[in-house]
């Protein structure tokens, strides 16, 4: 089982935070060592055995953060068991239905064979930085509309998959070991 996650993020008020660190307690629950950590301050993506990368959207990009941690380890972060996630929608329609990554995370992830990449609602409340982010808290139009269930079911999903690629991996160097006590 991979014995360390790391679940990076790009978050300007701190929702998609949160959400990172919603999906590394669940990896924790699930029997994983799993934490959360701004993307701006890993310096290496060499003690984990897998990766979760996350961003905020803004304007139809991921945060800067998320963006440039991609570019800086995307040599390491190959072969990696490897999944992206966005937040950002200020409505309920990433509960709804399925929402496609912006185009350059697409493009990341071809590159990157990344597992899958899911979009979460967004957060944008009182006290929210940025100009735009400000006005449109005062327009009525910001709120909560994280879905912490969605969340944790996906987390919960990811923790499947490593675990069974764990499993798999483990009885196939049984049965090698078996093999060679043979000859």
């Amino acid at each position: 089982m991979p014995s360390k996650i790391l679940v990076a993020y790009g978050s300007t008020n701190g929702s998609t935070a949160r959400i990172a660190e919603t999906v590394a307690e669940v990896l924790c629950k699930e029997g994983m060592s799993a934490e959360a950590l701004p993307a701006g301050s890993v310096t290496s993506v060499e003690p984990y055995d897998a990766v979760v990368v996350g961003g905020g959207l803004y304007a139809g990009r991921w945060h800067k953060d998320a963006r440039r941690f991609v570019r800086r380890h995307r040599h390491a972060l190959t072969g990696l068991p490897l999944w992206f996630f966005s937040s950002g929608p200020l409505d309920a329609s990433a509960s709804e239905r399925d929402i496609p990554p912006v185009p350059a995370v697409k493009r990341a992830m071809d590159r990157l064979d990344v597992t899958e990449h899911v979009t979460f609602g967004g957060c944008l409340e009182e006290g929210a930085k940025g100009f735009i982010a400000r006005k449109i808290v005062s327009a009525g139009k910001g709120g909560d509309f994280r879905d912490f269930e969605q969340i944790e079911g996906w987390a919960a999903c990811i923790g499947k998959i490593l675990k069974a690629e764990a499993e798999a991996e483990a009885e196939a160097e049984a049965e090698a070991e078996a093999e060679a006590g043979k000859g």
